[in-house]
């Protein structure tokens, strides 16, 4: 596949679908991981968590930034952090950033021509756009969120209220999706077709440091959120289900994979109370929509990253 530059704007430390997608990122062919910021990220917790997963992978030089703490909407930090004893085996030393360290990092990326994937709520970006206009419209962003369609028979039929990354922040979303010139939604309904499993934990522990953090925490969520419960519960899901691949898909999209199906569609975002979702209109500004995944063909895209991912020997002096 042809060199992609990308940089990762994650809440990394939350759901760990956010920890395999930064893994497959780096071990995926011709990536260029080209920085990391952080989003809600108290004092740089994340960005903590970040520097940890890289240091495993032995690519500690990505540079990272912590951007926002707290969401537009609300002015408030949404949801929490698990804890570090169960996901981490313990502490996790902060890596905090100056004030606008996050949004220069992202203008930097964009202006290398990097895509921008937002895995996490979509603040960091918002603010970029407001602090400093046009920025956001000057190169492809590919984002994991924004309810279009709901999900494929089998799957839980979830709302668009389950939409964690756009429901947080529904002004940012609402800002990204205005600012954004080259705009692809990875929308949650989709990613419930990619699946990890408990299946996939031998090759994933046998993947070097990383994997083996990737085991820990996929196994700790599952056990946590009763995700095996779920899978039984609905024919299209596996009965060994730990979570599902929401991040990884929309960092494999941005990279170019050929196993999603895109769709360019007009949307434009509707609030419906506190809801906000996407739907068709002539109005509405282009945007690629992701409306299928070949779940399988994924599972095995990304493990054969996350293995590809292990720190090789240290070169000889």
């Amino acid at each position: 596949m042809p060199a992609v530059r990308i940089h990762l704007d994650t809440d990394l430390g939350g759901d760990p679908d956010d920890a395999c997608a930064l893994a497959m990122v780096l071990g995926w062919p011709g990536a260029d991981l080209v920085g990391v910021t952080t989003t809600t990220d108290p004092g740089g917790r994340r960005a903590g968590y970040v520097a940890r997963c890289l240091e495993l992978s032995g690519k500690g030089g990505v540079p990272i930034a912590a951007g926002a703490e707290v969401c537009l909407t609300t002015l408030a930090r949404p949801g929490g952090i698990p804890d570090e004893e169960r996901y981490w085996t313990g502490p996790v030393a902060p890596r905090p950033s100056p004030p606008g360290a996050a949004l220069d990092l992202l203008e930097h990326s964009i202006e290398e021509g990097a895509t921008i994937v937002a895995i996490g709520p979509f603040t960091n970006l918002a603010l970029l756009e407001v602090a400093r206009p046009g920025r956001l419209g000057r190169g492809p962003v590919v984002v994991m969120g924004g309810w279009v369609l709901p999900p494929a028979p089998g799957l839980p039929p979830w709302g668009p209220d389950m939409d964690w990354n756009v429901q947080c922040d529904t002004r940012a979303a609402a800002i990204v999706a205005g600012a954004a010139a080259e705009l692809t939604l990875v929308t949650l309904p989709v990613t419930l077709q990619a699946h990890l499993r408990a299946a996939d934990l031998p090759r994933l522990r046998a993947a070097g440091p990383l994997g083996q953090l990737l085991a820990l925490q996929g196994e700790a969520h599952g056990a946590e959120y009763g995700m095996a419960g779920l899978g039984r519960a609905h024919a299209g899901l596996p009965d060994d289900l730990l979570n599902f691949h929401y991040d990884p898909v929309a960092c494999a999209v941005a990279l170019g994979w050929t196993g999603a199906g895109v769709e360019e569609m007009r949307l434009q975002p509707v609030m419906e109370g506190d809801v906000l979702r996407f739907e068709e209109s002539a109005e509405g500004r282009p945007t690629r929509v992701v409306v299928g995944v070949d779940g399988a063909a994924f599972t095995e895209t990304w493990l054969g990253a996350v293995e590809a991912a292990r720190p090789g020997p240290p070169s000889p002096p």
